[in-house]
């Protein structure tokens, strides 16, 4: 259970840190995303944008 725990703030810590980045390239922008903004800051929802890389991470792992 930790495992699952540590693995999942890791990659929070990453993909928030690589947010600017991603935006940049699209995620994020999809139908289906949603960003909220609160008192000046923005709190991003990318529902369709991670079932769109999960998908294509499906696929590369499948080929190789």
């Amino acid at each position: 259970m930790i495992r699952w725990l540590l693995t999942t703030f890791i990659a929070v810590a990453v993909l928030s840190r690589c947010w600017p980045w991603l935006r940049k390239v699209g995620v994020g922008r999809l139908p289906g995303d949603i960003t909220l903004r609160v008192r000046g800051k923005e709190y991003p929802f990318p529902f369709m944008s991670t079932l769109v890389l999960s998908l294509v991470l499906a696929v590369v792992v499948r080929l190789l």
